[in-house]
């Protein structure tokens, strides 16, 4: 096999240097982590991770026998309460938020605790299976920015 010449080799380097930034593209990306924290029993709460899963969040999922304690020691205020509470990327869930919306709240990274679906609204992810026959409710996702304070961040019609 004849040597490979200086120009051969030059080529062969520029041709890897073209297709370098390619191949960065192709390459996987790392999934988007997201903590939940929820009574073993629910099976709702199933149901939305299983719809992050699907949307490409990596979820690990906590279960604890006092959901109440494990919101209060996250950070959630009460008031936004649901049947699960969860954190990615600084921020915290809870309920039943669509991905979506957790997509945009890490894009658009705004100064919050995080997303709330307050309650278990009927049609949010998790709770728009088959056993709802296709209800549909009205919902908000609730940008909270304190204790008291939280705004529209989606409305759900």
């Amino acid at each position: 096999m004849p040597a490979t010449t200086e120009r051969q080799l030059r080529r062969r380097l520029l041709q890897a240097a073209l297709l370098l930034p390619f191949a960065a593209l192709a390459a996987p990306t790392q999934k988007q982590r997201i903590d939940v924290w929820k009574s073993p029993y629910c099976g709702c709460c199933k149901d939305w991770i299983t719809h992050l899963e699907n949307e490409g969040f990596a979820v690990i999922a906590h279960e604890v026998d006092d959901l109440d304690a494990a919101r209060k020691r996250l950070g959630m205020p009460a008031r936004y309460a649901s049947c699960h509470t969860a954190r990615v990327g600084g921020y915290l869930l809870e309920g039943h938020v669509p991905a979506r919306e957790i997509r945009r709240l890490l894009a658009e990274k705004p100064k919050a605790i995080g997303l709330a679906v307050p309650g278990m609204p009927v049609g949010s992810p998790g709770m728009d299976g088959p056993a709802y026959g296709g209800r549909r409710d009205p919902y908000d996702v609730l940008l909270v920015q304190g204790e008291r304070n939280a705004r529209v961040f989606a409305a759900y019609r």
